[in-house]
């Protein structure tokens, strides 16, 4: 068997496209990296806990206590939120991943971003049903700046352990509440317009971000083995 006499290609094979258009392919690989890092599966969580906040205000659901009582439930769900948001920075493929995909470093931008406005999204709703504690400034910045240690610590410990410096973050706001600290740093412990504390937490976001967009987060131990 020979290719004597093949000279060109089938007609149909010379109209076919070679790529799909642009804006089809970039937002197939813009599903396929969220749906890589469980993206669709945080928005629901992201909903849920939306939905725990507006049941905290609508049934006036609260501790006993000061203004660090009054704070709690809706500073535990802000940190439930950046939690589930820091969590998708984990992903499957690891170094291959990076080492072809040049359109990496942008969705690792987006996605946070994406998943951040969705996360305030839902405090928002949640807000809708009550007076929320703090005001809206406190929580927006209370989220980001949350959001922004754990992308942090995803670069640093990888994204499967990143749920931890929210959580850290949630005992030493609570600290700083209960012992009236008033270092900017603790920011989910300052008053909403306090200029300090929506810096410092600007800063924190911005820096993780910037760090998981160029760096990645950082492979876990056991995906090491496995490769």
């Amino acid at each position: 068997m020979t290719a004597a006499g093949v000279h060109e290609s089938a007609p149909q094979a010379a109209h076919a496209p070679i790529a799909g258009h642009p804006v089809t392919a970039g937002a197939r690989l813009a599903w396929l990296y969220l749906t890589s890092r469980r993206a669709p599966a945080a928005a629901g969580l992201l909903a849920a806990l939306g939905a725990v906040l507006w049941a905290a205000l609508y049934w006036h659901w609260n501790i006993a206590g000061g203004r660090a009582a009054q704070l709690f439930i809706p500073l535990v769900i802000e940190t439930g939120i950046a939690a589930v948001i820091v969590v998708t920075t984990y992903g499957p493929f690891g170094d291959p991943e990076r080492a072809t995909g040049r359109w990496l470093p942008w969705l690792r931008l987006g996605a946070p971003v994406v998943l951040t406005a969705a996360g305030v999204g839902a405090l928002a709703a949640g807000a809708s049903a009550g007076l929320m504690p703090g005001g809206s400034l406190a929580w927006v910045r209370n989220l980001a700046g949350m959001v922004g240690v754990g992308l942090l610590c995803a670069v640093v410990l990888g994204g499967a352990f990143a749920w931890a410096a929210p959580m850290a973050y949630l005992i030493v706001s609570e600290g700083a509440l209960v012992r009236g600290w008033t270092t900017p740093w603790a920011w989910a412990a300052r008053p909403p317009h306090d200029f300090g504390g929506a810096l410092c937490a600007a800063v924190v976001f911005a820096g993780g971000l910037a760090a998981f967009t160029l760096l990645g987060a950082r492979d876990s131990g056991r995906l090491a083995v496995r490769e």
